[in-house]
């Protein structure tokens, strides 16, 4: 299927603008990045009196939507004036979400494993050992709103460590649901006396930062586990803003956590990765070469037709594609939808009765971790699909040595 985009008419193109919806700029004032913003659209709502908080139509759901509007930079600096932010761990969560916190100028201290290689990482991001920078223990008796975003293999490990020290009136904030839903496996139970509340942005922390330097914002889900002050929902939607988020929707520890294991394992990255070698393999074994197989399996997909969905949605992208590639595409869907139904309801089973946690803490828990991990993802490399692909980004335009 070559460049079908490019075969779209001129009168076609000319057709899909004048049906593509309009949006005016947005008007909002409230700066949360030096940095400029995009606009972002304006959907028709049902303004709720408190805040601007909204409530919208998912396809026949009305749900309530927390926006960054609601929590201007001088509103959430006077919430957060008492609190110290201390955020645990700095892998890829902890890198966007605690530069994100910091720029938004609150009092953000990290706590990590002294002179390990979080530590230097987080030294050079700014963070000043002694004032910014401490052991994690020391870090969570500065904090009063404790963030564990240590992996999830980690908080089970260090829990019998941490626990003690989340003391009453303390927060303990989580970006997923692993280690209290699955609490038979990692025994992080938290005390009664404080409040439990989850912020999940829907990307990684990398993401997390680079939406925020743009002057956009990641979206996230929030959650309460555990309420003590009757403040934890605002909480939780305040600190959303606070990591750079650009608006936030309700869910629960436990849907937060199903949800986002079996999208991982699934379509967001397992099922991608296990599709595109399919395809490829197929191709390569009719005689297409590495090149061909690739750009028809993952650089077209990736360079052109993903962002359409993105952008404007499942069926402009089928516009926006030659008829011939259209009827192919709405006649094969149903097929692949049928083929793959029985493998996500046992993904989503496995995910559901903790096979899934079981695996990754017993991996992820490993001495030997990152030298298995190392070997594992090399082999992914070492795949022709992979190896094909490096040459064929290396001609981008905008390519940069990788």
């Amino acid at each position: 299927m070559a460049s079908i985009v490019s075969r779209l008419s001129s009168r076609s193109l000319r057709a899909l603008a004048r049906r593509a919806p309009r949006f005016p700029a947005s008007t909002n004032a409230a700066s949360f990045s030096l940095l400029a913003r995009s606009p972002r659209p304006a959907p028709a709502v049902q303004t709720i009196p408190a805040r601007g908080v909204k409530t919208l139509n998912f396809a026949g759901s009305d749900e309530v939507v927390y926006e960054r509007s609601d929590w201007p930079l001088a509103k959430l600096h006077d919430y957060f004036k008492n609190d110290t932010l201390a955020l645990i761990g700095y892998g890829s969560q902890g890198h966007g979400q605690g530069l994100n916190a910091r720029d938004n100028g609150l009092n953000v201290i990290v706590g990590v494993r002294k002179d390990g290689e979080s530590w230097k990482q987080a030294v050079e991001d700014g963070w000043i050992p002694g004032e910014t920078l401490f052991p994690i223990e020391e870090a969570i008796n500065r904090g009063t709103i404790i963030m564990n975003l240590l992996s999830d293999a980690a908080q089970s490990q260090t829990w019998p460590t941490v626990a003690p020290l989340i003391t009453k009136g303390k927060t303990l904030y989580f970006s997923h649901g692993f280690s209290i839903v699955y609490e038979k496996d990692t025994h992080v139970i938290p005390p009664p006396d404080v409040d439990v509340i989850l912020v999940a942005p829907k990307g990684s922390g990398r993401t997390v930062r680079t939406l925020f330097k743009e002057g956009r914002g990641i979206n996230s889900s929030i959650a309460v586990f555990q309420d003590v002050t009757g403040k934890a929902k605002e909480k939780a939607v305040a600190l959303g803003v606070a990591i750079g988020s650009g608006y936030m929707y309700e869910t629960t520890f436990e849907k937060e956590v199903y949800s986002d294991l079996y999208g991982e394992r699934g379509v967001l990255m397992g099922a991608i990765q296990g599709l595109f070698c399919a395809q490829y393999k197929v191709l390569r074994a009719n005689g297409h070469s590495p090149s061909e197989a690739f750009n028809e399996t993952v650089e077209e997909a990736t360079q052109s037709l993903y962002p359409l969905i993105g952008q404007k949605g499942m069926d402009y992208m089928y516009n926006a594609c030659s008829t011939t590639a259209r009827r192919g595409a709405l006649d094969w869907a149903p097929i692949f939808e049928k083929t793959n139904l029985p493998v996500f309801e046992k993904l989503y089973e496995s995910v559901k009765n903790g096979t899934e946690t079981r695996k990754a803490l017993e991996f992820n828990g490993r001495v030997t971790y990152r030298q298995d991990l190392a070997k594992e993802l090399k082999e992914i490399d070492d795949q022709e699909i992979w190896r094909a692909g490096k040459v064929v980004r290396s001609l981008r335009p905008d390519y940069k040595t990788e």
